[in-house]
């Protein structure tokens, strides 16, 4: 009988658990399974937290400041789960992220990040990419400004990949800004994003960082053949596999926006919108509660 395919933990898309769920999630490591709710039905699940069957935990995060203070990461290392960190620093804006730590934090973040775990176990997240205007005949503005910047710091720890994404304005989103007097969302169009996707790609190319996008198969449709502007995997199990060994399935994850290009590769996410909100406040949000 052939070897079972071992599982990718994804902690998480729904929720910040790095930042404000870390007792939370110890504590799932150490019973052996997270409780998990599914968003829409809320029915429980069990998902195994033991080594075997779990081989990686993909952590997504704003703020690794109290999992780097508080070692975790070693000692998860030291169980011997492989630990790969999505990590989204995104140039001030106290409007549109109004309870992340400081950029300086974050980007010190990121080099402890890359020096304990190593540069390629991180990957830098530019996302999402928000156009808004400030009063009805406002100019539009975007969160882009300080790019440069943070590309530096990346660069300077060794990180090699960088993941961006526009703002879809789902519904939820929509209402969130609408609440916010004088704040709405734009939606450029689309030759205007291609614009954006390569300057950006030729910032980030200059400094040795490779620009992926994340569900935007239509826009890499359109760009120019010369453009190295490739589809990303921000659960890249064929990466974990380099780094930590093992085996895991390449299948592409059905309950995530393949329509849209997305290339995730199947894991189980643990995170719940509900049960372990998030407590970024970040206006564009389309997890957190109204």
């Amino acid at each position: 009988m052939p070897a079972r395919n071992a599982i990718v933990i994804s902690a998480s898309r729904r929720t910040d658990i790095p930042a404000f769920h870390l007792p939370w999630f110890m504590q799932g490591i150490e019973d052996g399974a997270f409780a998990v709710e599914h968003p829409f039905s809320r029915k429980i699940r069990h998902v195994p937290a033991t080594i075997p069957p779990v081989q990686a935990i993909v952590f997504w995060s704003k703020n690794y400041g109290p999992f780097l203070a508080g070692g975790f990461g070693e000692r998860l290392a030291k169980l011997g789960y492989g630990l790969f960190f999505q990590f989204t620093i995104n140039p001030e804006d106290a409007l549109l992220e109004p309870r992340v730590p400081p950029l300086a934090e974050r980007l010190a973040q990121l080099r402890g990040l890359a020096a304990r775990f190593g540069a390629e176990a991180v990957n830098w997240r530019l996302d999402p990419i928000c156009a808004y205007r400030l009063g009805e005949t406002g100019r539009i503005r975007d969160n882009l400004g300080g790019t440069a910047r943070i590309a530096d710091a990346a660069a300077a720890a060794g990180i090699r990949r960088c993941t961006t994404s526009f703002l879809d304005l789902y519904a939820k989103v929509r209402r969130r800004a609408a609440g916010r007097p004088g704040v709405s969302f734009v939606d450029p169009p689309p030759e205007a994003k291609i614009e954006t996707l390569l300057a950006l790609e030729a910032l980030l190319a200059g400094r040795g960082i490779a620009l992926f996008t994340c569900c935007e198969g239509e826009l890499l449709g359109r760009l120019p053949a010369s453009s190295t502007v490739r589809a990303g995997a921000c659960i890249p199990s064929e990466h974990l596999v380099a780094l930590y060994g093992g085996r895991l399935s390449f299948a592409r994850d059905p309950g995530q926006r393949r329509a849209q290009g997305c290339l995730c590769r199947v894991s189980q996410d643990i995170g719940s919108y509900d049960r372990q909100r998030c407590g970024h406040g970040c206006l564009y949000c389309y997890a957190a509660a109204q």
